[in-house]
């Protein structure tokens, strides 16, 4: 039955990420005060990169309220994609053409990054290639699609134009426009964040869990965090890694939190041949997208909303992910799947889609990094750059596109 399961079966509320194999991350109770270079606060995808990066030449503590892993990390459906959800041209509206493209070299270079650091470390996470298709949708149809593969063209983005004609002899598509992209990848998102964790263990990071942040005083010497442990964590810098949780009394211009939901289906779906090394993404408003796992599972999400805490309603789930379930059909009518887990999560919003990165105002020595849109995992990438540059002692050329202020 397309897009249905029995009820009794189906797995509501729970990420299919979180029965990954290979999740073990060496954390421990924090029972004592300690000083290190640099304290991360979040063990989720983002803290991995970042505890990755720092502990190369830093003492680095990793502090997670809950188990390392079980934030915004399990939620996401990992498409990593150097496309931004805002397009190349509309995100030139707001901030200006230089920057715009600035924005999208760094989300290419980003997700390039990204695969050389899982090659380099062996992190076994199923990263594989993958090819991006952007549907013409009721946000950008098919004029605004082309005008985007022109500008993509002019910076030698890999990204070429499609008419309705193409889109449908090589997709079996309906509709006006897309654009075909190469360059992206998926992969297990909660395999690679713990892979980084371990990474970084291996360098000498220690990782504290559960211990959670209870105040922050900075000084012109560094930093000392409170911990509802009752121990001490004293450094000369700390990161903020909260994913699309915004920490109290940081800055967050133009961001909101809302709900999305997503789903996957059992394994060896029916599904186009084109689909197993193709993201597909459309523009429209609400959006669907969906990728392929390599056991052939159906991974789609979309139909977000207002309401930070709405993902929690497990009648919600089912009834999101049931039309998640029909809107692909709709568009692909030959798949065939039944829906093996549903769930919601927390999804951040910017007003260019772009995340927020920097040091925190009036904060000494403290960095935030709060994620937006649907490049958490690419932003996360970008993020351990330009504040690992900082900690350096060094400038990233690019650190204005993120910063708080």
């Amino acid at each position: 039955m397309t897009g249905a399961t029995n009820k009794r079966d189906l797995r509501t509320g729970r990420s299919v990420w979180v029965d990954s194999p290979g999740l073990g991350v060496p954390a421990r109770p924090l029972r004592a005060a300690l000083s290190v270079d640099v304290a991360v606060v979040g063990a989720g995808i983002s803290g991995a990169f970042m505890a990755r990066e720092l502990a190369k030449d830093h003492s680095v503590a990793v502090l997670e309220r809950r188990a390392p892993l079980m934030g915004s990390t399990m939620a996401s459906t990992a498409l990593l994609q150097w496309e931004i959800d805002l397009p190349l041209t509309a995100l030139a509206e707001r901030i200006g053409m230089a920057k715009a493209r600035r924005a999208y070299a760094r989300s290419w270079s980003a997700v390039q990054a990204l695969k050389r650091i899982v090659e380099a470390d062996r992190i076994p996470c199923g990263l594989a290639e993958r090819r991006s298709l952007y549907l013409a949708g009721d946000e950008y149809g098919h004029r605004a699609l082309k005008a985007e593969a022109d500008a993509r063209a002019a910076m030698d983005l890999p990204s070429e134009y499609l008419d309705g004609a193409a889109l449908r002899e090589q997709f079996g598509i309906d509709r006006t426009g897309a654009i075909l992209s190469q360059g992206s990848a998926s992969a297990d998102p909660a395999r690679l964040a713990a892979g980084l964790l371990r990474r970084a263990a291996a360098d000498g990071a220690r990782i504290y869990a559960p211990a959670e942040v209870t105040e922050v005083l900075s000084d012109p010497d560094g930093v000392t965090l409170a911990t509802d442990t009752g121990q001490a964590v004293r450094a000369r810098h700390v990161v903020f890694c909260c994913g699309y949780e915004f920490p109290k009394g940081v800055p967050t211009p133009g961001g909101k939190v809302i709900s999305t939901w997503a789903l996957a289906s059992k394994p060896r779906a029916r599904c186009p041949a084109w689909l197993r090394d193709t993201l597909m993404w459309e523009a429209s408003n609400p959006y669907l997208y969906v990728r392929m796992a390599r056991d052939g599972r159906l991974i789609a999400g979309g139909e977000d909303e207002e309401g930070p805490d709405n993902h929690d309603d497990p009648e919600k789930v089912r009834r999101k992910c049931e039309r998640i379930a029909r809107k692909l059909h709709d568009l692909l009518p030959g798949v065939a799947f039944d829906i093996d887990y549903a769930w919601g999560g927390a999804f951040g919003e910017s007003a260019t889609g772009l995340p927020l990165i920097g040091l925190v105002p009036d904060m000494a020595h403290t960095h935030a990094v709060m994620g937006s849109g649907g490049n958490g995992i690419t932003y996360s990438v970008i993020a351990s750059q330009v504040v690992a540059a900082a900690v350096r002692g060094k400038a990233d050329g690019d650190a204005d596109l993120y910063a708080l202020t």
